[in-house]
């Protein structure tokens, strides 16, 4: 039996982006497995699951931004709250893009970290290939510019849904531990063959 002393990390993901992107069809289908459509939350929703993430049991907390997001002061209190940023746009949407430079300075200047903020662009609704509005080069020097990754979704289709949220954890990771006591090597599972199977993580 592992130690009860253990306490089981937290990562704290926020969706960032524009009504309609689909930050909430994303997250339905990482946390439920079905995709949503017309889903308009007027507010925001909170999400939380125990996932394996590289063999160590975590509890993701999706925060999925909704409704007063346009009130820059509710805002920041969400930002303030997150460890991690999903920066989703509508790859059919132009405008969608473009609104996410005023939200990542808005990130920048709450969380006071430089250009240092945990996050990934992600473009979405690739599926709708044919209707795009936004290149794959444009997306990718966005987030150069920003120092940042770039990966394209499709939320109906759940191509990179799983890796989106994944990939934001490892990088959120380094910046949950600096330096702690050096305890939290938790014990691995080594022979789990879930773990062993793939690194992804995995819905408990």
């Amino acid at each position: 039996m592992a130690a009860s002393n253990k306490t089981t990390a937290v990562y704290r993901l926020i969706m960032v982006g524009s009504g309609g992107v689909g930050k909430s069809a994303l997250t339905l289908q990482y946390m439920y497995d079905e995709f949503v459509v017309d889903y308009e939350p007027t507010k925001a929703d909170s999400y939380r699951k125990a996932v394996m993430l590289d063999g160590e049991e975590v509890q993701i907390d999706i925060l999925d931004t909704a409704g007063q997001e346009n009130y820059a002061a509710i805002r920041d209190t969400y930002i303030r709250s997150g460890e991690g940023f999903l920066l989703v746009f509508d790859v059919t949407d132009a405008e969608s893009f473009s609104d996410l430079t005023d939200l990542y300075e808005q990130i920048l200047r709450v969380k006071n970290g430089g250009t240092n903020i945990p996050a990934i662009l992600v473009g979405n609704k690739i599926d709708l290939a044919e209707r795009r509005k936004v290149t794959l080069d444009e997306a990718e020097q966005k987030a150069r510019t920003w120092s940042i990754r770039y990966i394209e979704t499709s939320a109906k289709t759940k191509h990179n849904v799983d890796k989106v949220f994944c990939e934001l954890m490892r990088i959120v990771r380094p910046f949950k531990n600096p330096v702690r006591d050096p305890g939290p090597a938790a014990p691995r599972p080594t022979k789990s063959p879930k773990t062993k199977k793939d690194r992804k993580c995995i819905i408990l």
